[in-house]
């Protein structure tokens, strides 16, 4: 995509997110931090493919979030022992949790979740189509979701949208998604209530979709993070491809854990709403 055609696609997608707000939202008034983190865990697995699900719930708990964005999660597939990794997430650390299935894998499911510190008062899968389908090695289709959940916190609602963007280089099909995780957004969630987004969206700070992104909402590592930031791959990390974005919610810190507990490394940001 050229520059130009890359500026005209953040400038539509700006304008949609203006035009299609929905209604006002409602708060307490109260203002708390939170501690906010994405992860893609790589289904369990550390950066040398080794399941170790359990050091990865250590690493949640130390970090003490209260809103975690997960990819790359199974729930009953074989390559994973048949466990569920959200149940036993939530197990282990002691939080309420909410999955969103990409596709049917292995007799078992594979997707993104989230868990949190409080009530979940729904969850629901936003389907990110695109045309035409993409197509894996071996002609699997791997479809892309949103997780949107709206948690009741002390200081009212707050709403967090996680995702796992394509990977493929040109970006033809994550412009796709992220075209319709905006529209989502516009409206699904009103423009005055607090919203955390984010998730491996796998692009790079310039590229058209992060361009688009940051003009919408506050990139929380641009806001408050320092240096590059950089989140894959795990063992010596040259790129940045995890990301919180902040909607009516300010940044306080934002650092990325060393960690080779899995193939990325975790971004957790400290924010305060409203």
């Amino acid at each position: 995509m050229s520059g130009r055609a890359g500026r005209i696609f953040a400038a539509r997608a700006v304008v949609a997110l203006l035009l299609l707000g929905c209604a006002s939202g409602t708060g307490t008034g109260a203002r708390i931090k939170i501690r906010a983190l994405t992860y893609n865990i790589h289904a369990g697995a550390d950066a040398g493919g080794q399941p170790n699900l359990e050091r990865v719930a250590a690493l949640l708990d130390s970090l003490d979030a209260d809103v975690v964005l997960l990819q790359e999660v199974d729930r009953g597939t074989e390559r994973s022992g048949r466990v569920d990794q959200l149940a036993l997430l939530e197990r282990l650390t002691a939080r309420r949790g909410a999955f969103a299935k990409s596709l049917d894998y292995q007799g078992g499911e594979y997707g993104i979740a989230a868990l949190s510190r409080w009530p979940i008062a729904w969850a629901r899968t936003v389907p990110l189509p695109v045309e035409p389908p993409q197509a894996r090695a071996g002609g699997a289709v791997e479809p892309r979701v949103g997780l949107h959940l709206l948690l009741t916190t002390p200081a009212g609602p707050l709403h967090v949208l996680n995702t796992h963007l394509d990977p493929s280089g040109p970006g033809t099909y994550r412009r796709q998604e992220l075209v319709g995780l905006l529209a989502y957004v516009t409206r699904s969630i009103p423009r005055d209530a607090p919203l955390v987004l984010g998730g491996d969206l796998n692009a790079r700070p310039g590229t058209d979709e992060i361009a688009a992104l940051s003009l919408a909402l506050e990139d929380a590592w641009h806001a408050c993070g320092s240096g590059e930031g950089a989140t894959f791959p795990a063992s010596a990390p040259d790129r940045r491809i995890d990301y919180l974005f902040l909607r009516r919610a300010g940044c306080r810190s934002a650092q990325v854990i060393p960690t080779q507990a899995s193939d990325h490394r975790p971004v957790l940001v400290l924010l305060e709403v409203p």
